[in-house]
């Protein structure tokens, strides 16, 4: 394959050098500076003949999969705190064309691929340092090309394997509390929280199976008009709070876990510590001038942070930490300009320092303790730190979520992936809002519902699928995760474990059973479900709620059942 390099500083020596194993090639990019310099962004250039290609695949890439014109390619985006390099072509039959994969998953890069329209190739490119970094005076990194044709999700999962197996991006420890459900109150309570009412609804999140509960937003200020700007001191508010570690023990009293919300790189002008660390920010975060983000490239900065997490969970008995926004860490600006008051050049290196000591002093106080992270950060670095990748916000989008938690799945081992957490209008159909969970099936569920609010027929719906899950869980998490269509968000969706497997149809309503116990899902807008390959096999099925409505046995190798919007066809 021909490669052509263009970019980089006046002085630099860029190399590469090919390696072929089988179909998947590898190339070695070099780059020696006569001198410590900010590396300028570089890129490495190739063609790519557009033979059955039909849609593009990326984490980042999540609206969209058109192959996209030469001059308005389809790009993937990539630091150390956002997303990871990772961009694929994918042909109509769901297999793999060609996988591009970096094995630097730290500095700034950029994946981008396009049809030129005079040749009907794909233009392709991975670029180095789209963002300005520390100086250096080398940097050596691995692009890896998997042209074999197999299964796209194949491809996939074999680049996080090589990224854990070869490029040293080995996954932090998930304990079984990040696997079982969760009671986020988020979008139930938004900031106005208060203790009774929080404990009253852990008591009754724990009767339907929940095991943890999220604290968001709102427990550091009494002020609820959204935003940072009250954000940075991290002192619970009386008036809602009262005193944290009595709220932590009587939720514990409950039986239920506690996790608490922190924004991490921001600092609010209406706290105490904005003063103190004015000096020690990045360049404006948002479009206003409310709240900054801190800048851990100064010792005092990550000793801070370190130090306010221990100490939370230390004093108020924690049992893990949401860790927010750590994509708000972001050059630009007055912080571009040098200053030797920091200890560190590289913002990519000051933020790894900071959470690997974040890991290193929680998981000393608590070696099973919980730390989240949301899109976009859930690449390989992320999940050195973190032990749940939760989808970013999507209140009420099955769809967004339902593609996000597959994107999810794919790329991150075994680490707890989370749902966003589910919400509904409680004057929808109870069909309706059992959609929100059988999108979220292939992920922990987090739960963002006020239960003693909840119609009598919604109760019931969130108890069975709850119940469903936690029968289900480990075909759920631990099986292997197919999906059909990349393009459509997936059209359906398979979790198979031994002998058992879960499927949910979504657009695709025909699910090869074969010869596997199985439960199918029914989260189309039909009332039927097309069963194939299980002649001779009985059936039962229910309603979202649980109710039997119909059993018998399956007559023809292709047969279609009625099975409830929502609901579920058991067959063994």
């Amino acid at each position: 394959m021909e490669f052509t390099q263009s970019g980089g500083n006046k002085n630099a020596n860029i190399t590469l050098e090919q390696l072929q194993e089988g179909s998947i090639l590898y190339v070695t990019v070099k780059m020696t500076l006569q001198a410590p310099e900010i590396p300028e962004p570089f890129r490495i250039f190739w063609k790519w003949k557009d033979v059955d290609c039909y849609s593009v695949w990326s984490p980042s890439i999540r609206r969209g999969r058109s192959l996209g014109p030469a001059w308005g390619k389809r790009k993937t985006d990539f630091r150390l705190s956002s997303w990871m390099p990772l961009h694929q072509l994918v042909s109509l039959s769901g297999q793999n064309r060609l996988n591009i994969a970096v094995s630097d998953c730290a500095i700034p890069i950029r994946i981008a691929t396009g049809i030129c329209e005079e040749d009907a190739c794909f233009d392709c490119e991975v670029e180095f340092f789209t963002i300005p970094t520390a100086p250096i005076s080398t940097y050596t990194a691995v692009i890896r090309l998997d042209m074999r044709d197999i299964p796209y999700y194949d491809s996939i999962y074999d680049t996080v394997a090589w990224w854990e197996r070869d490029c040293g991006y080995h996954p932090a420890h998930v304990p079984e509390a990040a696997r079982l459900p969760m009671d986020s109150l988020w979008y139930s309570y938004h900031q106005v929280l208060d203790q009774e009412s929080i404990v009253r609804e852990c008591s009754l999140s724990k009767k339907l199976g929940m095991k943890t509960v999220i604290i968001d937003d709102g427990w550091q200020t009494d002020d609820n008009s959204r935003g940072y700007a009250h954000c940075g001191d991290w002192k619970p508010t009386e008036k809602k709070m009262g005193d944290m570690a009595e709220l932590v023990r009587r939720i514990h009293a409950e039986g239920m876990k506690v996790i608490l919300w922190y924004s991490v790189p921001f600092v609010g002008i209406y706290t105490e510590k904005y003063e103190e660390f004015r000096d020690m920010l990045l360049d404006q975060t948002g479009n206003n001038s409310t709240f900054w983000a801190l800048d851990p490239r100064y010792k005092k900065v990550r000793d801070y942070l370190t130090g306010i997490y221990t100490d939370a969970v230390t004093n108020w008995g924690l049992d893990g930490l949401k860790l927010d926004f750590i994509d708000s860490f972001f050059l630009k600006g007055k912080s571009l300009e040098e200053d030797p008051k920091r200890d560190y050049t590289s913002l990519e290196e000051a933020v790894d320092v900071l959470l690997t000591e974040v890991k290193s002093r929680l998981t000393a106080i608590n070696p099973d303790i919980l730390i989240e992270f949301r899109q976009s950060y859930v690449g390989p670095s992320i999940r050195k730190y973190g032990n749940m990748l939760r989808v970013g916000d999507c209140p009420n989008d099955a769809i967004q979520n339902r593609g996000d938690i597959v994107n999810l799945r794919f790329t991150s081992g075994r680490t707890a992936v989370h749902s966003d957490m589910i919400m509904w209008n409680v004057e929808d159909r109870v069909e309706s809002a059992a959609l929100q969970f059988a999108h979220i099936l292939y992920s922990v569920p987090q739960i963002s519902m006020r239960i003693e609010e909840l119609p009598e027929d919604h109760y019931r719906m969130l108890a069975y699928y709850l119940s469903f899950w936690l029968e289900w869980r480990e075909v759920l998490l631990d099986g292997k995760l197919t999906a059909k269509n990349p393009e459509t968000e997936y059209s359906i969706v398979c979790s198979a474990l031994g002998d058992r497997a879960v499927f949910t149809a979504y657009t695709d309503k025909v699910v090869e059973l074969g010869t596997r116990e199985a439960a199918a899902v029914n989260a189309t807008g039909s009332k039927t479900l097309i069963i194939k390959n299980a002649a001779g096999k009985k059936y039962r099925t229910v309603n979202c709620m649980g109710e039997e409505v119909a059993s018998g046995t399956i007559a023809g190798a292709l047969e279609e059942l009625e099975v409830p919007v929502a609901g579920m066809i058991f067959v063994a």
